[in-house]
């Protein structure tokens, strides 16, 4: 069942402020971000969506880090987030 709010139900002007926010003031999370959040519009369950507007609202540098591997974050939700980004990538 998908959350009333999320998924194919979201609509235009909530898509686009949550895309917007994934524009960030690094490049290199511009190109994960933006396509990811494209692609969860359809898999994220209410859980999925909270955690990943959560992460977010977190600094640029630390969501860069916890992405390469570099750090974990202490925030379990973040953690959940990072992980089903992370998982999305493709893989070269």
């Amino acid at each position: 069942m998908r959350w009333p709010l999320y998924g194919k139900t979201l609509p235009d002007v909530q898509q686009r402020r949550l895309r917007f926010q994934c524009r960030r003031g690094m490049l290199e999370l511009d190109v994960i971000l933006q396509p990811y959040f494209d692609r969860a519009l359809e898999q994220l369950d209410e859980t999925g969506w909270h955690e990943f507007i959560a992460l977010l609202a977190e600094p640029d540098p630390d969501i860069y880090s916890w992405l390469m591997g570099y750090a974990q974050p202490e925030n379990p939700a973040n953690g959940r987030a990072i992980a089903r980004i992370r998982a999305s990538l493709p893989t070269t």
